[in-house]
């Protein structure tokens, strides 16, 4: 695992300086203490990384779940009860990894993965914005990061003019020039360049920016909820403090059950999601084991409602930060996970010298990536049943939630499969035409369907009246009885329009067949009369 030393290393650091913020972020939009964000975070990073078969995945706490958190322990009505909901979903997981619930994943198709991608990096671009301007209102609109609506998003931007910082645009423009100088021009020249990843460079001349314009009264000093706020212990015993445990008194109270339910079902899906979707960025395509992601998800939550933290899941925005910055193993989740441990303990108030500024030059690179506009050209090419679910996905997500963006792209998806079905059961071609007579062939597709009964009954209602009609089902696997019993209904209709059918079958050839449902072995009980 330490072979790769060189690629975790600074690939942990970006992780790290992209986790942080989104860690209290997310706590704050949780109605959560701040700290259990970071305890999340540490948690996801270390246990959650040791235990997952995932090479680059990267957990910790999920704006996906604000909103269940926030009505959880107001409906609990303690921190301290929703956190033994926490114990029980992480409790359910590991159930689930054991049933074997992790295929789940594998039924959404590469269009709505590519789409869930393509969306999260439109919010992540559109998210850093107010963030970049010194938008200053650490309310949910802007902390929900990246998989909150798009009214709150657009919120944001149809505000943000009224907070202008010119000390943020500035560091925010800095940042985004040592970035883009770092990946585009100095990475290419030389392998030191390679080895000192940008970003830790771009955070460093962030905090050198605070050091030299702090407390100048002038306009370009950078104040308030434009810095990175970690809670700041003042010593050991301040430190524990800020640790809650859960109250398990209240097992009894069926509340507590279904509020686990709830973050056990939606953790899953987004953990499974989080993979696939990790999984196709992989250089190396290396394929993560579901089942051992759900057990280690429940392995981390359980561990993160122990201590107080908030619930856990693999989160798409952290991998892909690790996947862009060069990271090859999940060395480099474990060593995100430590630096968050080490800077809460040794170096809080340095961390909260950092403009969020230089944070939102980060991830405004990264949402770029994601939502690359070459990409929407390579899926239309594709065709419509590729192109179609992918818009989808990527609108539904913007517009509303994650998780309603993948269910509605996954029902287009869907409807698309059971057009093609509905088109492609049968190849219907004409082979000559003599003596006034049409001379018809029908090949049946390996499987047809009650769905392809449809388009079958309408290419038989058209024959016209004097053909000779061929049906092939060698090929046919699976007949459903709907479309047997259609075709035992034409074959009445058949002899009074003078059309004569000839079955060709692995069974052999039948003239004018008057029962399919026998020829084909199907017992089917008429009602008596």
């Amino acid at each position: 695992m330490f072979k790769n030393l060189k690629n975790d290393l600074p690939s942990s650091l970006v992780v790290f300086f992209v986790a942080l913020p989104l860690c209290l972020g997310i706590a704050l939009a949780s109605g959560a203490p701040l700290f259990s964000g970071v305890i999340a975070g540490i948690i996801g990073g270390i246990i959650v990384g040791a235990a997952s078969g995932s090479s680059l995945g990267v957990s910790g706490p999920a704006a996906g779940l604000a909103v269940v958190v926030l009505t959880a322990i107001s409906d609990l009505g303690s921190y301290e009860l929703f956190l033994v909901a926490v114990v029980l979903a992480g409790i359910m997981q590991i159930i689930l990894g054991l049933l074997k619930a992790g295929v789940i994943g594998y039924f959404f198709p590469s269009s709505v993965i590519k789409g869930m991608l393509s969306a999260i990096g439109i919010i992540i671009f559109l998210k850093q914005i107010p963030l970049a301007m010194g938008f200053d209102d650490q309310s949910e609109s802007v902390f929900s990061f990246f998989e909150t609506t798009g009214q709150d998003t657009f919120l944001s931007l149809a505000h943000m003019t009224d907070y202008v910082s010119v000390g943020v645009v500035l560091i925010t423009a800095i940042s985004l020039m040592i970035l883009l100088l770092w990946d585009k021009v100095l990475a290419k020249r030389s392998k030191f360049f390679k080895l000192v990843p940008g970003p830790l460079v771009a955070v460093i001349a962030g905090i050198i920016y605070q050091l030299i314009f702090r407390d100048t009264a002038s306009i370009l000093e950078i104040t308030g909820n434009n810095l990175v706020i970690v809670p700041v212990p003042d010593g050991i015993s301040d430190f524990i403090g800020q640790f809650t445990f859960p109250d398990f008194t209240q097992l009894g109270n069926s509340k507590i059950y279904m509020v686990a339910i709830t973050i056990a079902v939606v953790a899953s899906l987004e953990t499974l999601l989080s993979v696939e979707a990790t999984d196709k960025l992989d250089p190396k395509k290396r394929v993560t084991p579901t089942n051992r992601e759900l057990m280690a998800q429940g392995l981390g939550n359980t561990f993160s409602g122990l201590v107080g933290g908030l619930p856990i899941t693999q989160v798409i925005v952290r991998s892909t930060a690790n996947v862009m910055s060069g990271g090859k193993t999940k060395l480099s989740t474990i060593l995100h996970g430590f630096l968050l441990l080490f800077s809460v303990l040794l170096i809080p108030r340095f961390l909260n010298l950092i403009p969020l500024g230089v944070l939102a030059a980060v991830l405004l690179i990264i949402g770029y990536k994601l939502a690359n506009p070459k990409q929407y050209v390579q899926m239309f090419k594709l065709g419509k049943s590729q192109f179609v679910p992918f818009v989808v996905t990527v609108v539904a997500i913007v517009a509303t939630d994650l998780l309603v963006g993948i269910l509605l792209g996954l029902s287009v998806g869907i409807i698309t499969i059971l057009i093609n079905s509905y088109k492609n059961s049968h190849f219907l071609h004409i082979e000559d035409v003599s003596n006034g007579k049409s001379k018809m062939k029908m090949v049946f597709a390996e499987e047809v369907t009650f769905l392809n009964k449809g388009a079958i009954q309408r290419e038989l209602n058209s024959l016209p009246k004097n053909t000779s009609l061929d049906i092939d089902v060698t090929k046919t696997k699976s007949l459903d009885l709907d479309v047997l019993e259609i075709l035992d209904d034409f074959a009445i209709t058949a002899s009074n329009r003078n059309i004569n059918i000839k079955l060709i079958s692995e069974r052999g050839e039948f003239e004018n067949p008057v029962n399919y449902r026998e020829i084909f072995g199907v017992e089917v009980f008429e009602p008596a009369h």
